[in-house]
């Protein structure tokens, strides 16, 4: 398992995936960038700030988990179902998915490990995790320090 120190972790361009998956380990902003990008335009309605508007391109964050292999019966469609997806920012900040929520079979929901902000690069900050259709962004990560699969077997005895 791959340790960090998410709050003062310097802006090195790699993110530890650890938890329930086969491959775990760090996956850098230059891997984000190899794989297939998408794009999205999303509007946050923030309490504090007002209304914000941004555009983000990364690639989905079901398909850089699922190259790390997550240890689920890939065959088993309902066995997907019992996995979470925790997502913690370097300042502390964390959002949980359920698989179910990302997965196509299911919830469909094109979570972005987004590589770019509104045509900028991320490369110095890091990726931030999108989740189009929030309303609030509470669930958008910036600097993204730590991604984890686990399944919810600790939560029932």
């Amino acid at each position: 398992m791959v340790e960090s120190t998410p709050a003062g972790r310097a802006g090195d361009g790699r993110v530890p995936l650890s938890g329930a998956l086969r491959e775990p380990g760090p996956v850098s902003v230059a891997a984000l960038r190899s794989m297939p990008q998408r794009e999205v335009t999303v509007t946050f309605e923030c309490r504090t700030s007002g209304l914000r508007r941004h555009h983000f391109s990364g690639p989905l964050l079901l398909d850089v988990l699922q190259r790390a292999g997550p240890r689920f019966d890939a065959g088993g469609r309902k066995d997907r179902l019992r996995f979470l997806v925790s997502v913690l920012g370097r300042d502390g900040h964390r959002a949980v998915l359920s698989w179910g929520e990302i997965d196509p079979e299911f919830g469909d929901t094109a979570a972005l490990l987004a590589v770019s902000m509104d045509r900028r690069d991320l490369d110095e900050e890091g990726p931030h995790l999108v989740v189009p259709g929030d309303r609030c962004g509470g669930r958008h990560i910036s600097r993204v320090a730590e991604i984890k699969v686990c399944a919810d077997d600790p939560l029932w005895p």
